[in-house]
């Protein structure tokens, strides 16, 4: 079972590995400090806090949290000897308490007891408990065919697995449904074929050894062998230059690969499925895409149909009403809107939808910041994002020509400022969230004092982008 949000306290990376195990949305804090300010933001179902953290440094984060507030903390201990028991981590207000690795399993017991407490009804979202594990919402009949295909491969010892669909249809979700059925235990690593050079990339994927080019000061563990028995996602595969095409193909043969600069013969054993939002026939015959790894890979493809379809349109309006109750861009408004007008439910599904689900996900995320009501309305739903004008009065009829989520905030939140002469208390309670919301909004947007709407200078706010891997133990 999947939670919302999950917060993780602690420098190290193995307990935020775990939470993303049960966690839809994972966020990192150092100290405690940090997992406040993150909580407070995000409102997440549970936090999960590592064993370098004694039972005060709990008992003084649960002191300055919000009383009613129905965050579930969890103690991960480490496989050594502890210094702390868990009768003094529980006497001090955390819920559960890991006893290192050995009790990690016991995480989904305890994510599936919070989901229910939580008194979160998503059985109507998900078709089944695969497609609820990894947020795979949808009952149409291209999502359950979907969800066949996924349980089909899943159940074989077909690798490579070819997932096909167009940008922004879940293919990571998919993929990482297919792992949750085969390597439930084991890593799932992603890489975004289309984001890394084509030396960087051969490097991540097969690792290196020291002196074998310019900058190699030291021995490098690919990626496919971090891997393991669990799985190795390859996203956007078209992109992949042609001559690491080759050596990939290698690999898919002979479950073999070397190192850049070694001679070792270093065995695969995890699965690799790569994705494509292209035609990869298409590509062989434009001669971008070699046949022979085309031919590997068609094995068994699974395919998500876009949302434009009539086989997944229906969808819609059950993803609309998925992304408004998990939102999480504006938590103390989230939980006011309550749902979604017909006649806006009605436009979404006239839309095509170019961007499939990430496309409607951002429009609900959007139209949660700028609806007032409890009710999402018509005039809230921004599809055409480069001729939206949500900002216009007497005083100001320019466009705004870039309608990203990060610009709309800051504007939104600029003019609220500007309105009330800076008084973030009166600003705060016209946009609908706390004053310390505001606060770390002023702050991540570099808000001040005279800020316009629209800032020329400043250009696109920056957005911390996306890891080009993940690795997940």
């Amino acid at each position: 079972m999947i939670l919302r949000n999950i917060v993780t306290v602690g420098k190290g990376t193995e307990v935020h590995q775990l939470a993303r195990q049960v966690g839809r949305e994972v966020f990192s804090a150092d100290d405690l400090t940090e997992a406040l300010e993150i909580s407070r933001r995000v409102n997440p179902d549970l936090i999960l806090f590592d064993h370098r953290f004694t039972p005060n440094c709990i008992r003084e984060f649960l002191n300055t949290t919000d009383k009613n507030s129905d965050i579930h903390i969890i103690v991960v201990g480490s496989d050594g000897n502890n210094t702390y028991s868990p009768e003094q981590f529980i006497e001090a207000g955390a819920h559960y308490y890991l006893r290192g690795k050995q009790d990690h399993h016991k995480l989904s017991e305890i994510a599936n007891k919070i989901k229910s407490e939580l008194g979160e009804n998503t059985k109507d979202f998900f078709a089944d408990d695969l497609a609820a594990s990894v947020s795979m919402v949808g009952r149409s009949k291209a999502a359950l065919h979907a969800l066949k295909m996924i349980k089909l491969v899943a159940a074989s010892q077909c690798n490579p697995v070819l997932i096909v669909g167009e940008t922004g249809t879940g293919k990571e979700l998919a993929a990482k449904a297919v792992h949750n059925l085969r390597h439930p235990n084991e890593p799932f690593i992603a890489v975004n074929c289309a984001a890394l050079t084509a030396n960087l990339l051969e490097s991540e994927l097969f690792g290196h050894v020291k002196g074998s080019f310019t900058s190699a000061d030291r021995e490098k563990t690919g990626l496919i062998e971090l891997a393991g028995a669990g799985t190795i996602f390859l996203d956007e595969i078209s992109e992949m230059p042609m001559d690491l095409q080759a050596k990939l193909l290698r690999v898919l043969q002979e479950k073999t690969f070397r190192k850049v600069g070694g001679t070792e013969e270093i065995r695969c054993k995890a699965t690799i499925i790569a994705s494509t939002n292209r035609n990869l026939a298409g590509e062989v015959q434009a001669k971008r895409f070699r046949a022979d790894l085309y031919y590997r890979l068609d094995i068994c493809p699974v395919t998500i149909a876009p949302l434009r379809t009539l086989e997944r349109r229906e969808d819609i309006p059950l993803l609309a009403e998925f992304f408004l109750k998990t939102s999480t861009i504006c938590p103390e408004k989230a939980k006011n809107i309550i749902s979604i007008t017909k006649l806006a439910i009605e436009t979404l599904q006239e839309h095509d939808w170019p961007g499939n689900v990430r496309e409607l996900n951002n429009v609900i995320e959007r139209a949660v910041l700028l609806e007032s009501t409890e009710k999402i309305g018509l005039s809230s739903i921004v599809i055409d994002s480069g001729k939206a004008n949500q900002f216009s009065d007497s005083a100001r009829t320019d466009k705004i020509k870039d309608f990203s989520l990060a610009k709309a905030e800051r504007e939104l939140i600029a003019r609220a400022l500007q309105e009330t002469h800076w008084q973030k208390t009166k600003a705060a309670d016209i946009l609908g969230i706390s004053r310390a919301t505001l606060y770390a909004k002023v702050k991540q947007h570099s808000i001040e004092n005279g800020s316009s709407f629209v800032d020329q200078d400043q250009g696109e706010t920056s957005v911390p982008s996306a890891p080009e891997y993940v690795a997940v133990a």
